[in-house]
């Protein structure tokens, strides 16, 4: 026994005097709860909306102030016209429209029934008829309290129009998050253990006494990945495309563009933490547990980001698979070109500029 407890103690020493062990031990477990606690929901707040009214009447300002009481939605009443609304549908401004025609009221005081349209960005399917619901629920209690108050059967139809995704197929929302998912964890990790490998095995000594320059090993290292990940999304879309029935309305080779832009992104950032650890096991690890969690939370596909505090939403932005998440939506879905995506193109472009610098920064040529 006493040899038993001997080593229980032992192991314990182990365990915390290993800040990596105590991190997976206790970071991690109050990590994913603090954000699946506050990301993981089917409720969506705050989402943006615009207001089209022609009829400027009792029924219809009724309407939109229960839409704007409403913590669901954040409105805008500024547009005048079906082309402004197609234009915000496009840009990604906004999530959901409401047309309310012209003599609103005047039709339910006399015909006893009247129509609005609303309509939706359904290349998130999910989102859309979330936001169609919300609307209905609060068009259906107006409509419910004119009945009550006036004893006549009113009624207000909905006339819905899904955009972009009109038979609300769920690929068109996980297709482009899943190519984010794919192209960032391969490339991260097949990367991140190229150099630590070298260290391992010891023959880094040998490439750094050679008469190439070290940053050609590590653009080197990098090429065959960059290949191989650009082969992966062509199988991704190929079978997209063919097997799932997602629409592709925007060009090919801007997207391949823009994919080839994340690829060298993640190649960068496996890069830098293949040159900030000494084995392969911490370059897995750190791969995985950094990409995994950071893409399936603050991409989009799988939660809504208004959803999450301000605090979450900031640190989004710094996610990659956000950006390009938006750019293939825009691309493969919208068919729009790349005046529409040039904001989150450049962002992409900085990311892997900045992690490059670092990356070669970090690179020690001398092994003492």
């Amino acid at each position: 026994m006493k040899q038993f407890t001997s080593f229980v103690r032992k192991e314990f020493y182990h365990v915390f005097r290993d800040p990596k062990i105590l991190l997976i031990l206790f970071g991690m477990p109050i990590l994913l709860i603090v954000l699946f606690g506050f990301a993981l929901t089917n409720e969506i707040k705050n989402s943006n909306i615009v207001v089209c009214d022609f009829a400027k009447d009792a029924a219809s300002q009724r309407i939109i102030n229960e839409l704007a009481v409403s913590n669901n939605f954040s409105i805008d009443k500024s547009v005048l016209s079906h082309h402004q609304i197609e234009e915000a549908f496009k840009s990604g401004k906004i999530q959901l429209a409401i047309v309310f025609p012209a003599n609103l009221n005047d039709d339910l005081l006399h015909l006893n029934k009247a129509q609005i349209q609303i309509i939706a960005d359904a290349s998130d399917p999910n989102t859309a008829s979330t936001l169609t619901s919300y609307v209905n629920n609060i068009v259906n209690g107006y409509q419910n309290e004119l009945m009550v108050n006036n004893k006549a059967p009113y009624q207000i139809i909905s006339e819905i129009r899904m955009l972009y995704n009109p038979e609300l197929k769920g690929a068109t929302n996980f297709v482009p998050g899943v190519m984010a998912l794919v192209l960032l964890l391969v490339c991260v990790l097949m990367t991140s253990v190229s150099i630590v490998r070298e260290k391992e095995l010891g023959t880094m000594e040998v490439l750094l006494v050679s008469p190439f320059n070290p940053f050609i090993v590590i653009i080197a290292k990098a090429v065959p990945y960059f290949f191989l990940s650009m082969v992966n999304l062509t199988l991704i879309l190929i079978l997209s495309v063919f097997l799932l029935g997602m629409p592709f309305k925007g060009s090919v080779l801007l997207l391949f563009a823009v994919s080839s832009l994340l690829i060298l992104t993640a190649l960068s950032l496996g890069l830098l933490i293949s040159n900030s650890t000494n084995s392969q096991q911490s370059a897995m690890l750190i791969s995985l547990m950094g990409m995994l969690i950071p893409v399936m939370m603050f991409t989009g596909f799988l939660f809504p980001l208004e959803n999450m505090p301000m605090p979450l939403q900031v640190i989004a932005n710094i996610v990659p698979s956000k950006w390009y998440y938006i750019i293939v939506k825009s691309i493969m879905i919208k068919g729009l070109g790349f005046s529409a995506i040039w904001k989150e193109t450049l962002i992409l472009f900085s990311m892997t500029a900045v992690l490059l610098t670092i990356s070669f920064k970090k690179f020690k040529i001398r092994l003492a």
